[in-house]
């Protein structure tokens, strides 16, 4: 990972992202700490260094991908954008969404994209707090018969989610702390 990009993504959540406050977290958690990464995953230059600084992670994790996603919406922009990072690689990865519940109609499906069973996944997440989102994009694409190398999160805020997923056996990369935005957005 580029220490110049890296500094500069966090710079980004920092400036975007980041909110002081009382709020109440997905996880039903309280925290004075918000971060909305949409604000920086959703943007040009935001896309535009996530996908490298991830597809690095990935590559330095050693997991060789088939592909990335995770649960919608948070995951989708990360995603993309490291399927699109990979495109001229030798290994490129695919990008898929894990939607919250299986359409209603159509084919019915619960993961959409080209996912395939037997791919080799990393699942990523944008913020991860107790891991629960996740978890449950795991549990999708292990349904789905897929295997999961990891978890590759943009932001993990250090409270007790990356530990929850290591008990379930996965190994979980962060880009970004927590910590690393709030010595900025201080």
């Amino acid at each position: 990972m580029s220490a110049p990009d890296k500094q500069r993504l966090v710079s980004l959540l920092a400036k975007r992202s980041a909110r002081r406050g009382s709020f109440t977290l997905a996880s039903g958690k309280q925290s004075s700490l918000y971060i909305d990464a949409r604000l920086t995953t959703m943007s040009p230059d935001g896309l535009s260094l996530i996908g490298p600084l991830g597809l690095d992670a990935i590559r330095n994790a050693q997991w060789p991908a088939d592909s990335v996603g995770g649960l919608t919406l948070g995951a989708d922009p990360i995603a993309y954008a490291i399927s699109y990072a990979s495109a001229h690689t030798a290994s490129p990865i695919r990008a898929f969404t894990v939607r919250k519940e299986a359409k209603a109609h159509g084919t019915g499906k619960l993961i959409e994209g080209p996912f395939a069973a037997g791919d080799r996944v990393v699942v990523v997440e944008d913020v991860i707090t107790t891991g629960s989102s996740a978890a449950r994009a795991v549990d999708a694409v292990r349904a789905a018969g897929a295997t999961v190398l990891g978890v590759l999160a943009l932001v993990d805020r250090d409270e007790g989610g990356r530990e929850s997923l290591e008990a379930m056996g996965l190994s979980v990369v962060s880009l970004v702390s927590a910590a690393e935005i709030l010595a900025l957005s201080a």
